[in-house]
């Protein structure tokens, strides 16, 4: 795919691996453009779920502090927004998949996924105010999945937290000991679902909370009685009645 970013694609799951180890895969404007092609392309692949993993001792840290200072000032921020946005607005699933640390930025990129699986031994900080600048695009997925006054410490502060931490305040969905196994069991019950009834439901998860509750009624009423009218309900409750696997339709 590209020098700092690989994508391979196997049984249905295409793979993101961050390969930046000399600056620990920060969030140079190179690994950024690599990796919103790498989403774009396994978008199209026809895979069911999207893996965001690393290789290295760091998941991301963040900016690449050395490339801004050489450059004399704040990059373009569009591209490292877009790549946000990608990994939020997918149909398909998205699992960050983080076995080393997590500093600043690449706490945006992680919790821009659906899912995020942690290795236990992962400490993960919000350092942007100890060099005089804010956490201010990466808030926007952050506060999606977290309350403010959970997150405000860290923000405030700087300071390093731990995965049951960041579990507690719902930023991160599984902590384990076997990263590796426990995304693969994710991605096998990803793949047992129909596509449709699986991009729907991510998108429900994020549009539903922000209607009213007469809106939010009235639209997933009428998104359920057009599932359960197509052909992956009648494939699925077919596959029920004669105890066998579905194979769906779309």
């Amino acid at each position: 795919m590209g020098e700092l970013v690989r994508l391979e694609i196997a049984d249905d799951v295409a793979r993101i691996t961050l390969d930046s180890q000399h600056n620990r895969n920060a969030l140079s404007i190179q690994l950024v453009a690599e990796l919103g092609a790498a989403i774009d392309e396994a978008g199209d692949s026809g895979a069911r779920a999207i893996v965001l993993g690393h290789e290295g001792p760091a998941f991301c840290a963040g900016a690449d502090l050395k490339q801004r200072l050489s450059d004399g000032g704040a990059p373009d921020s569009r591209p490292f927004v877009r790549v946000l946005e990608q990994l939020m607005d997918s149909p398909l699933p998205t699992i960050a998949a983080v076995q080393g640390a997590v500093r600043a930025g690449g706490i945006g990129l992680m919790a821009s996924c659906d899912l995020v699986v942690v290795e236990s031994s992962v400490t993960f900080a919000l350092t942007e105010v100890r060099i005089g600048v804010a956490p201010a695009i990466i808030c926007v997925p952050i506060l999606r999945r977290v309350s403010p006054s959970e997150i405000a410490a860290a923000m405030l502060t700087g300071e390093q937290f731990d995965p049951p931490h960041a579990r507690s305040i719902g930023l991160i969905t599984h902590v384990s000991d076997d990263v590796d196994a426990t995304v693969s069991a994710l991605c096998d019950g990803i793949k047992a679902g129909a596509p449709r009834a699986v991009a729907e439901t991510k998108r429900m998860l994020q549009y539903v909370p922000t209607l009213d509750r007469s809106t939010g009624f009235a639209e997933m009423s009428a998104l359920s009685e057009a599932l359960f009218g197509g052909a992956d309900a009648a494939e699925g409750m077919a596959a029920f009645r004669e105890k066998r696997r579905p194979v769906w339709p779309s």
